[in-house]
């Protein structure tokens, strides 16, 4: 068990499950172009807030070698923004660093996030995510209770970067546990498994 902060901005509160630092293990199995990619990885998530209508992301992953001697390959790291899809209006601040052109008369409430539920009972997603070697995703889909179902709408990659043409990931809160798959289409090859993990809450 675990105690949920009381001073959450009612539109994370959907996501609140998530908020936490997760460590564990996970498994790395995927074919492309003719190549079988497998692994076991130790993996480090942190979800977080700042007070903002917006959960902050970070992963990192390190490749683990045989023997528990043995060192660990760092892999492509994380970091990025999840929020609850709502349009932004004039009491909402930006683009950049531009100011809200309307004053906001109170904290918006549970009753405002509730409006946002969609037909399937969930409430839609916008998962902006940053890897380290270039690459940007922006993933759409639903949070519905103890899980999220994500797809890439847009990826954005550098020239530098490997091929990386589109994504899934699932994440469930199962037995006081993080569990997430993702799936992806890479390297020229078709959407499918790429690497699963389950996590325990370190924080």
């Amino acid at each position: 068990m675990f105690d949920l902060p009381t001073d959450l901005p009612a539109d994370i509160v959907p996501l609140s499950w998530l908020l936490g630092v997760w460590e564990g293990t996970g498994v790395i199995d995927h074919e492309a172009s003719g190549t079988h990619f497998s692994g076991e990885f130790a993996h480090r998530v942190s979800f977080s807030h700042d007070g903002g209508d917006y959960v902050n992301y970070a992963a990192s992953a390190w490749l683990l070698g045989d023997g528990e001697d043995a060192p660990r390959t760092p892999l492509v790291a994380e970091s990025g923004y999840w929020r609850l899809a709502r349009p932004a209006d004039d009491t909402d601040p930006g683009p950049a660093l531009l100011p809200a052109s309307a004053v906001r008369e109170s904290a918006r409430t549970a009753d405002d996030v509730e409006a946002l539920r969609n037909a399937d009972g969930g409430f839609d997603l916008e998962v902006a995510i940053v890897h380290s070697d270039g690459i940007s995703e922006l993933y759409l889909g639903q949070v519905r209770g103890p899980r999220i179902d994500l797809q890439t709408d847009a990826i954005v990659r550098p020239a530098s970067a490997k091929p990386y043409a589109s994504a899934t990931r699932m994440y469930g809160y199962v037995d006081g546990h993080l569990l997430w798959a993702w799936d992806i289409a890479a390297l020229g090859g078709a959407l499918s498994s790429h690497a699963s993990a389950r996590l325990a809450r370190a924080e």
